[in-house]
C-alpha cells in the first residue's frame, strides 16, 4: 500500500483521500440523530433571541454561528443533513491538510498527510457518524495554518488577514478551536525571533491578522446588539458558563469521566492519532534544528488543543478531532524523511488506515446485525405514537435525541444534563414547572432523579408522584410518566428495531 501511495500522482491520491473521507461518513445517514445534533437542531428551530436569552426557550453554551449552521442544514434537508455537511467538511479538511503539507515539505508529504487525515476523520473508533462543532470548525483551523505559512513566506498582509479570518472563525463554531490563532501568533513571533522576518514585517502581518481574527467576533457582537441580546448574556453563554460547568463536573462523581478518559486514550491509540503526535514529540529536537519557527508553532498548536481537551473534563471521544490539524502538521514534517523516523511515521499512517478499515467492518457488522442500540430514539418514537397534538415532554437526563424523535415541544429550558446541573443544580426550576400550570404532559426519567442532587431529586420525585402516573416504560425500563387525568395510548417502544426517519425539513 505504501508503494501504491508513492506511485499514484499526488493530485489523484489527495482527491481519492478526500472522496474517501466524504464517502466513509455517509453511512451515518442510516443512523438516527444523536443527542448533541438533536439538541442543536431543537435550539435552532426555536431560536428567538431576547435581552436575557441568547437563543430563546433553550439554553446552550455554543456560538450563534454553529446554531446558524444547524438551522440552515435543517432547512435544507432535515436533521440528518448536517451529516452531509460534516462529510464535506472532512473532504475539505483533507485537501487543506495536503496543501499545508506541501508548504512545509513536498508533494510526497501531501499524499501521505491526506491519507492520514482521511483515516482519522473517518474512523469509527472515534466517531464516523455524529457531526458537531469540533468537526465543522477543523477546516478553518487548517486553512489558518496554511495561510499563515504563506503569509510569512510572501510577507503578505492580505494573506495574513485571511489567515486571521479563518483562525478567528473557528472558535465561533466551537470555542476551544483556538489552535489556528495560537499557531499564527507563535509562527509570527518565532519568525521574528529567528530573523526570518524583520520586526516591521512581524508588526505588519500581526496587525493584518488581528483585523481578520476580530471580524467574526465583531459580526457576532453586532448581531447580538441588533437582536437585542445583552452582551453580558452573550459573554456568559459562550465563555463564562464553562467555568461554572467545570465546577459542576468536578463536584460530581469522577467515575464516568475517568472511564471516558480511558476510552478516549484507547481510541487515540487505535486510530493512530496518539502515535502520530507522539512521533512529533519524539523527534522534536531534530525538527527544532531544521525549522525552529514551524516546530514551535506546531508544538504550541498541539499543546493548546491537548489542554483544551483536558480542561473540557467530559472526555467524549470526538474531543480528539481538534488534534487533527496538529497531527497533520506532525505527519507532514516527518512522513517523507528517509531516516527511521520517517519510515516509522509512514508505517503509522498505513497502520491507522488498516485499523480504520477493520473498525469500519466491525461497525458495519454490528449495525447490519441490529446490535447497535438506539434506545433514546426508539423511546421517542413510541411516545410520538402515543401522544396527541399539543402534548409536551421533558426528558430528565437531557436526551435531546429522544426529545426530537418524539416530535414534542419541551417546556424546560435545559436539553442537556450539564447545563441543568450547572444552572438548575437543586432542580428548583424543574420543580416549579412540574408543579405549575405548564407541567409537561409527559416526563421520562431517563436518568434517576437523584443522580446529581439527592435532596432536589427526592423533592422532584415527590412532585412527580403527586401529579403523574407511570404510563409504561422506555427502553431499558426507563419510567415514562403521564400527567394524571389524561388518557393516551400505550407507550411500547420497539427497542433495537430502529426504523430510520426520513431526511426532511
Amino acid at each position: 500500500m505504501g508503494r501504491l501511495i508513492g506511485w499514484v500522482d499526488a493530485r489523484h491520491t489527495i482527491a481519492i483521500s478526500a472522496v474517501a473521507a466524504f464517502l466513509l461518513r455517509l453511512p451515518g445517514l442510516t443512523r438516527p440523530i444523536r443527542a448533541d445534533e438533536a439538541g442543536f437542531t431543537l435550539v435552532a428551530r426555536a431560536w428567538d433571541p431576547s435581552p436575557e436569552h441568547l437563543y430563546g426557550p433553550f439554553f446552550v453554551d455554543r456560538p450563534p454561528l454553529l446554531i446558524a449552521i444547524f438551522r440552515g442544514s435543517d432547512d435544507l434537508g432535515g436533521p440528518l443533513f448536517i451529516r452531509v455537511l460534516g462529510a464535506l467538511a472532512c473532504a475539505l479538511l483533507v485537501v487543506l491538510a495536503a496543501w499545508t503539507a506541501r508548504l512545509v515539505a513536498d508533494e510526497r508529504s501531501a499524499r501521505w498527510t491526506a491519507v492520514c487525515v482521511a483515516t482519522i476523520t473517518s474512523t469509527t473508533v472515534i466517531d464516523a457518524v455524529a457531526v458537531k462543532g469540533e468537526l465543522l470548525g477543523l477546516p478553518f483551523v487548517m486553512a489558518a495554518c496554511a495561510l499563515t505559512l504563506l503569509a510569512v513566506r510572501r510577507r503578505s498582509a492580505w494573506l495574513a488577514l485571511l489567515a486571521g479570518l479563518a483562525a478567528g472563525t473557528a472558535p465561533h463554531i466551537k470555542q476551544n478551536l483556538v489552535g489556528g490563532l495560537v499557531f499564527a501568533a507563535v509562527l509570527l513571533l518565532a519568525s521574528g525571533l529567528t530573523r526570518v522576518l524583520r520586526p516591521g514585517e512581524v508588526a505588519r502581518l500581526a496587525a493584518a491578522g488581528l483585523v481578520g481574527a476580530s471580524a467574526t467576533t465583531v459580526a457576532t457582537i453586532a448581531w447580538a446588539l441588533s437582536a437585542g441580546v445583552h452582551l453580558d448574556v452573550l459573554w456568559y453563554d459562550l465563555v463564562g458558563f464553562r467555568s461554572d460547568a467545570a465546577s459542576a463536573i468536578a463536584a460530581g462523581s469522577p467515575d464516568a469521566p475517568v472511564l471516558r478518559a480511558g476510552v478516549l486514550i484507547v481510541a487515540a491509540l487505535v486510530s493512530g492519532l496518539l502515535i502520530v503526535v507522539g512521533g512529533f514529540v519524539w523527534h522534536v529536537r531534530e525538527l527544532w534544528s531544521a525549522d525552529r519557527a514551524l516546530t514551535a508553532a506546531t508544538a504550541a498548536l498541539l499543546v493548546t488543543d491537548t489542554l483544551a481537551l483536558v480542561y473540557g473534563g467530559s472526555f467524549w471521544r470526538d474531543y480528539l478531532f481538534p488534534l487533527v490539524p496538529g497531527a497533520a502538521l506532525a505527519a507532514a514534517l516527518l512522513v517523507t524523511r528517509s531516516d527511521p523516523g520517517g519510515r516509522r511515521m509512514r508505517a503509522v499512517v498505513l497502520g491507522a488506515a488498516v485499523s480504520a478499515l477493520v473498525c469500519l467492518v466491525g461497525w458495519s457488522v454490528l449495525n447490519a446485525a441490529g446490535l447497535q442500540e438506539f434506545h433514546e430514539h426508539d423511546t421517542g418514537v413510541a411516545i410520538e405514537a402515543a401522544a396527541e397534538p399539543g402534548d409536551t415532554l421533558v426528558v430528565f437526563g437531557g436526551r435531546a435525541d429522544l426529545q426530537l424523535a418524539s416530535g414534542l415541544r419541551s417546556p424546560y429550558e435545559h436539553l442537556w444534563s450539564l447545563p441543568m446541573r450547572t444552572l438548575d443544580p437543586d432542580l428548583d426550576d424543574l420543580d416549579t414547572l412540574v408543579a405549575g400550570p405548564d407541567a409537561p404532559t409527559w416526563l421520562v426519567e431517563w436518568v434517576g432523579f437523584t443522580t446529581w442532587s439527592e435532596d432536589g431529586g427526592a423533592r422532584l420525585r415527590r412532585l412527580v408522584e403527586e401529579r403523574y402516573d407511570v404510563h409504561g416504560t422506555g427502553c431499558d425500563g426507563r419510567p415514562v410518566y403521564l400527567l394524571r387525568g389524561l388518557e393516551r395510548g400505550p407507550v411500547a417502544p420497539n427497542c433495537g428495531e430502529t426504523v430510520m426517519q426520513p431526511i426532511r425539513p
